[in-house]
């Protein structure tokens, strides 16, 4: 650990950098004017040799692209150099100001290195291309992206252009973020071309046109609208070849899948937001286009092209993509849902994940959200027991997190039943109608809700326990007054004066809003979050994750109100996320793989054919593949006796003809060279939950009945413990040993088993010894054996079966019947490339369009947005 005296040399030398050119004449001029002030001190000298050679080890540096797929390109970048400007400074502010750990800093310094070196190099004279950096909801995105664009005007980029959302909210936002971490550092070397101010939006400059300046680089943060984005291009058009020659641009488009309403007036997939950012991007001659995401299922990815005539869309990432790393402490999908149960029979309490989700039931959602557009101006919002649990939970983590004194941060609760105006001004009316109702009683200490609040807490409080202990209503009780006066329901839409504000004084807020809340408007210091069904959330779902991010000191104190198919879908689609991100860094890892190589992989992950439905107004062909992936059933309806019955039943026949048509090995449950009818008899007769994306039983019976060597023959397993025997015959094998699944805690008639298969499953047809190897290494291990054998694997479910005890987020499966789960292992065949299923996706039911059209139009007018619905 360097000295104290070191630590301050090494502050004064990156201070002297950018005038000196390298560390050693930095290092001099310290050395110099400290000689001036004070007598040779061979201790001192000591300690700036050391911070010395310290910096010189910061400027040695060695850029891995570990999480990218590229194109094939020249390596330019080398990382900072002494000299640099604006990277030092943001550094300087992010450890110092900002009071950021050096881990976290040097993450986000390690993680820009890798997108600055995938950009081109300004000094070209002319140069194109286009990126993608694939970030996680509430991570540090916009930190990322802030030392990015220092990096980049350290070496010569000279435009910044930076497209910050579609409100004037999102764009004021980021344009303080920039100010704050990049402008006001070296505010002498930035020209500004919009500013902070609400309607600070670029326009046309005094001259006319884009000037390209040596001394200063410029920054615009705009609105992705078209009037915006117009007035640009016009600029652009209007700005002298000379001018043009001079300006190396760096365009950053946050939120890069979010473009407009998807409505009838805007049949093709183009929307007139991207085809403006298509035409500026035409328009310069030296450009990198960044898009920034924190959804891998963005458009960009699953369409690589525009339209229909096979031209690649022009903002399609085909130079790189890039995965942002996950951030150590960051509190997303992997810390609320945990990891695959290495053990499913036993999963361990670190791999569950958090019991943080409460429900919302069908009844709540009843007196909270009208059952249609129409009604909802005569609809009159009730207070639910839900609701009224959220808040008085709110409270009492506010009046947690003040006893831990945390009284000067900002404290915040979601709530998202609509995207409708009229039902958030309703929503937030009933809010406020149930404090002054019982605010008197919370303040004073007594009565029925002070009873609740304190029910409530010391239900909580044990339910999502972390290292420490959380307080006790004791503890807390005494700090409820304040949260109660402290207390706003502000409206946040377009339409609504009283808006959220976190630039003054610390704020305790329930916050009401539809689709401005529910991507890129950060909400500070976030720990209840509410939210109900809407037509056309499906697919968006994990953008709406506002609760995610960085929880310091109240890590335990998060919680999700929601319904439970909500909770279902959201797990399901944190799932296909988790499959693209690893799939980025397997790819990574083959430098012959391109982004274009990388768009057929994602497209045709099965449950993203799911997923692109909701934003479709026509039927069109998708292209599904099975290839390499091994799948697992995990929900079954477990109330259902006939259909779990059936279930078993179906599994008998497969049993019986693979008896007879397959050969059984000696000395395991394995019958092998099962014929493919078999299999697809099996899953014709076999119910899938309607859950599974992944496992769509339409497409899954296309994939097997495509004309395919491979999969002409497959070998079947019965996976079985010694303990347990089945209620039911399993066809010829008799009654046999079962398996144990416990439960995940949700919706009464739905068991959710998290996890079905275990990794050494997988290798149940081999000759290979257990091994602790991860998915991917066993398929390859079993591939390496047996080729391409598909390897369908039965698990009889006790239906008896319990949870571990002290298990806080399973309970027992208490089924009607035994259950038959069901394992996939299919492996990646060689000249799989051109067997993909294509598959009509019927588009939504014309009463489901309108309803998604009316939505639409309604979010765009909550943020405030009209002129683009009426465009």
């Amino acid at each position: 650990m360097p000295s104290p005296q070191a630590l301050k040399f090494l502050t004064l030398i990156r201070g002297a950098l950018p005038g000196s050119g390298d560390v050693d004449a930095a290092a001099l001029v310290v050395r110099s004017s400290l000689e001036n002030v004070l007598p040779p001190d061979a201790s001192a000298w000591a300690d700036l040799e050391e911070a010395t050679q310290l910096l010189r080890q910061e400027f040695r540096i060695t850029i891995l692209r570990r999480n990218s797929i590229l194109r094939e390109r020249a390596e330019w970048y080398k990382g900072p150099l002494p000299g640099d400007h604006h990277w030092p400074a943001l550094k300087t502010y992010l450890t110092g100001p900002k009071g950021w750990d050096g881990a976290a800093v040097d993450a986000i310094d390690e993680a820009s290195n890798e997108v600055v070196s995938l950009l081109e190099n300004p000094t070209q004279q002319t140069f194109s291309s286009r990126g993608l950096v694939v970030g996680y909801v509430q991570s540090g995105k916009t930190a990322n992206m802030a030392a990015v664009i220092s990096k980049a005007v350290d070496r010569g980029y000279s435009l910044i252009l930076v497209l910050a959302g579609l409100t004037d909210k999102l764009r004021q936002q980021t344009q303080r973020r920039m100010e704050a971490d990049i402008v006001n550092r070296h505010s002498n070397l930035w020209q500004k071309l919009t500013t902070t101010n609400i309607k600070g939006e670029f326009h046309t400059p005094a001259q006319g046109h884009l000037i390209g300046m040596k001394e200063r680089a410029q920054i615009a943060v705009m609105k992705k609208n078209v009037a915006p984005l117009q007035r640009l291009l016009d600029v652009i058009e209007k700005t002298p070849a000379s001018d043009m020659r001079r300006l190396k641009v760096l365009l950053i488009d946050d939120e890069c899948d979010q473009a407009t309403v998807n409505s009838a007036s805007r049949e093709m997939d183009m929307s007139a937001i991207n085809e403006k950012i298509r035409l500026i991007l035409k328009a310069l001659p030296s450009v990198s286009y960044v898009g920034y995401t924190a959804t891998p299922f963005a458009n960009v990815l699953i369409n690589p092209y525009a339209d229909q005539s096979g031209t690649l869309d022009d903002l399609y990432p085909r130079d790189f993509i890039t995965a942002l790393p996950l951030p150590d402490s960051y509190f997303g999908t992997q810390k609320l849902f945990g990891r695959t149960p290495a053990d499913p029979a036993d999963p361990q309490p670190d791999e569950e994940g958090l019991d943080v989700i409460r429900e919302v039931t069908s009844k709540d959602e009843a007196k909270l959200q009208a059952p249609n557009q129409k009604a909802q101006t005569g609809f009159v919002v009730q207070m639910t027991p839900s609701l009224q649990e959220a808040i008085l939970y709110f409270i009492a983590s506010c009046a947690a997190r003040r006893s831990r004194g945390q009284a000067q941060e900002h404290m915040t609760m979601l709530v998202h039943t609509s995207s409708a105006i009229i039902m958030h001004e309703k929503v937030a009316a009933t809010i406020e109608e149930w404090l002054t109702a019982n605010s008197k009683s919370l303040i004073a200490g007594d009565g029925p809700m002070w009873a609740e609040l304190e029910k409530t807490w010391n239900t909580e409080r044990v339910r999502a326990p972390v290292t420490a202990t959380p307080e006790t209503f004791a503890q807390i009780s005494g700090f409820v007054a304040d949260v109660i006066q402290a207390l706003h329901v502000p409206v946040e839409n377009g339409a609504s004066d009283d808006r959220i504000d976190y630039t003054a004084s610390p704020m305790t807020y329930i916050v009401v809003g539809g689709s401005i809340l529910a991507r890129g408007l950060t909400l500070e210091g976030l720990c209840v979050s509410y939210f109900l069904r809407t037509s056309s959330q499906y697919d968006t779902l994990l953008q709406m994750g506002r609760w995610f991010g960085y929880r310091h000191g109240y890590e335990d104190l998060p919680r999700l109100w929601m319904p439970e198919i909500m909770r279902v879908r959201f797990q399901s689609l944190a799932a296909i996320e988790a499959e693209i991100r690893e799939d980025i860094g397997n790819y990574s890892r083959r430098p012959t793989v391109t982004p274009m190589d990388f768009a057929v992989r994602i497209r045709n992950i099965p449950g993203m054919a799911i997923v692109a439905r909701s934003k479709m107004r026509h039927a069109r062909r998708s292209s599904i593949g099975y290839w390499g992936r091994h799948l697992q059933t995990i929900r079954f309806a477990r109330k259902d006796r006939a259909l779990l019955e059936a279930n078993w039943n179906a599994a008998s026949q497969l049993i019986n003809a693979a008896q007879a048509e397959g050969i059984k090995d000696e000395t395991r449950l394995i019958f092998r060279d099962v014929p493919r009818t078999a299999v697809i008899r099996f899953f014709r007769e076999y119910t899938i939950h309607h859950t599974h994306q992944d496992l769509d039983k339409g497409l899954l019976l296309q994939f097997l009945e495509q004309d395919h060597p491979a999969l002409l023959k497959w070998n079947v397993g019965i996976v079985t413990t010694d303990s347990g025997t089945s209620e039911m015959d399993l066809g010829s094998l008799g009654k046999v040993h079962m398996v144990r699944r416990s439960r995940l805690r949700g919706v009464d008639d739905l068991a959710d088993i998290k996890a079905l298969m275990s990794r050494a499953d997988i290798s149940l047809d081999t000759s290979a010894a257990p091994s602790d190897g991860d998915w991917e290494e066993l398929k390859k291990a079993r591939r390496d054996e047996l080729g391409e054998r598909p390897l369908l694997l039965l698990y009889p479910i006790d239906r008896t079966s319990s949870a571990r005890c002290g298990s806080a987020s399973r309970v027992a499966l208490d089924a009607a019947a035994d259950i038959l789960g069901v394992g996939l292992v299919i492996p990646l065949s060689k000249d799989h490339g051109g067997d993909f299923v294509s598959v009509e996706l019927a588009p939504p039911s014309p009463e489901e369009l309108e309803a998604m059209e009316q939505e639409d139009m309604d979010a765009m007018v909550a943020a405030g947005l009209e002129e683009l619905v009426s465009v």
